[in-house]
């Protein structure tokens, strides 16, 4: 399809000329109820500000007639906007305003003249009707920049009153008032306001109504808040405190105190020792210190402005130096498995004790035990790792002093020849060794008691003697081949022993007696 030849269709405008005179012929006709709204942003100005009328349409108006005031008069035109051309056409109330393309109004830098109502004159798209709406201007007078005055430069806590005033007096106008940022909004039993609220009393200060405190002056077209206003307010001296807080010391020791009070302005400070002065300084410092430094050490802080003092008390007990102590050992080499005691000696009662090994706090182990008072170290069975230098401290309270340093030599113990019993196989050697030993004393008394068992049955035994037939047909009483008779017994006894085990278990005894005819 190819283009078309025909030049493009043109909307045709009607001319300036034409579109004002059809407007002011508008203005002939009464005009149609409002259907739009306008209003100034912000509503209440303040002198020096800008102003801007937006307008609320659902359509773009053609042309668009701003007037100073509540009419539609050509003497009060400000401008026209005809959309289509993009023109403004200023009238004579214009005084330097800006028409944007939407219609809305900018005035910029409005004064107080400024002041009054605005009209606004729209046509609809098919230029046949018009539409007028109306909005009121306030603007008001600049405020001064404000301060705050106080009545009192320099105040004492719960003594003092102070007044805080905003300057300067302003006719028509609303005093707020600010402290900590937060704004007053009403007041207390300590707070309070004058009738114009110009004027804020803080009764009985303290310390935490130092502020800041800010006011502020505002009229409807604005709010101007003042610099900060910061209190001082005099107080303490709190109880002071002393530090460190430590009671004991050792004699040759360093022995500096330090006091602080809470207290503005800073407090000044004095020491006094069991009830003399000793020094007008913050902090009290004895380089060495003896037992006669004991005593009672009173910090005094005082504030020259409140008039107030306040004191702090420390009792200082300085103990003298404890005695070296020294190591009593019976060797100082020793050989490994062997026992090792080492004892701390001191001259000194009351005293605690404390060990060191390699210069490191003693660590226990199974193998290591301390006597109750710790005086006493034993270590057993001794080993290798046990080598090394051994000190004794003794202590009391923060006064302390070590022995020297003694080394102990720990050297290797041979082992015996041969393969080692462990010592569960030595007890079950003992154990049997012992048992075999009680079950031969039990077979020995049975074979005692056997042998006498048999004795006695002897005697009871009847003699045997040959009948008269055996005498006749064998030999005679008094022949001299006659041969005693002997019976012959047998016993035998089963008896267990302890045997090794390639060896049988049981052993049979056979036990022979020979009984003879008497």
């Amino acid at each position: 399809m190819e283009p078309s030849s025909a030049p493009p269709r043109r909307t045709r405008v009607p001319p300036l000329g034409l579109l004002l005179a059809v407007s002011l012929l508008t203005a002939w006709i009464p005009p149609t109820v409002a259907q739009f709204t306008v209003e100034p942003v912000p509503p209440n100005a303040a002198e020096g500000m800008d102003v801007l009328f937006v307008l609320n349409l659902t359509w773009d108006p053609p042309v668009t007639h701003w007037f100073k005031g509540g009419t539609t008069d050509q003497s009060s035109r400000i401008i026209t906007y005809v959309s289509n051309t993009g023109s403004n056409i200023t009238g004579p109330a214009y005084r330097g305003e800006r028409i944007f393309l939407n219609g809305s109004l900018l005035m910029q830098n409005v004064t107080q003249e400024d002041s009054g109502p605005y009209t606004v004159r729209v046509l609809s798209e098919d230029y046949l009707s018009d539409y007028v709406a109306s909005a009121q201007l306030r603007v008001y007078p600049k405020l001064p920049e404000p301060h705050i005055t106080s009545n009192q430069s320099q105040s004492v806590e719960d003594e003092d009153s102070v007044a805080f005033t905003c300057e300067p007096e302003i006719q028509n106008i609303t005093y707020l008032w600010w402290i900590n940022g937060q704004r007053l909004l009403e007041t207390t039993d300590r707070l309070q306001l004058s009738l114009d609220n110009r004027t804020l009393t803080v009764l009985s200060i303290t310390r935490n109504d130092t502020g800041p405190y800010e006011c502020g002056v505002s009229n409807p077209g604005n709010t101007i808040r003042s610099d900060p206003l910061t209190m001082n307010v005099s107080y303490g001296p709190d109880a002071p405190t002393i530090s460190p807080p430590d009671l004991y010391y050792c004699s040759g020791a360093k022995l500096s105190l330090f006091c602080h009070a809470v207290s503005d302005p800073p407090a000044q400070y004095s020491w006094l020792v069991d009830g003399r002065l000793q020094q007008s300084t913050q902090e009290l410092l004895i380089s060495n210190v003896s037992v006669n430094d004991s005593g009672s050490y009173t910090c005094h802080a005082h504030n020259s402005i409140t008039g107030l003092n306040r004191t702090a008390v420390e009792n200082i007990t300085v103990f003298g130096p404890v005695a070296q102590p020294s190591i009593h050992v019976i060797n100082t080499t020793v050989l490994e498995r062997d026992r090792l005691v080492l004892t701390c000696l001191t001259d000194d009662a009351g005293i605690s004790i404390r060990w060191t090994f390699n210069s490191q706090s003693l660590n226990l182990t199974a193998r290591t035990r301390l006597s109750q008072d710790n005086s006493t170290l034993d270590i057993y069975p001794v080993m290798k790792v046990d080598e090394g230098e051994y000190q004794c401290e003794a202590f009391h309270l923060n006064c302390s002093s070590k022995s020297d340093p003694l080394w102990m030599t720990v050297k290797d113990n041979p082992e015996p020849e041969g393969p080692g019993l462990l010592p569960g196989a030595i007890a079950g050697i003992i154990i049997g060794v012992v048992a075999g030993v009680a079950l031969i004393a039990v077979l020995a008394y049975f074979l005692y008691c056997s042998k006498i068992g048999r004795a006695s049955d002897q005697r009871h035994l009847t003699e045997y003697k040959p009948s008269a037939s055996n005498h006749s047909q064998g030999r005679s009483d008094s022949s001299p081949e006659q041969i005693d008779e002997v019976t012959y017994s047998s016993l035998i006894f089963n008896a267990q022993q302890p045997t090794p085990a390639s060896l049988s278990p049981r052993v049979t005894e056979t036990v022979y007696s020979e009984v003879k005819k008497k």
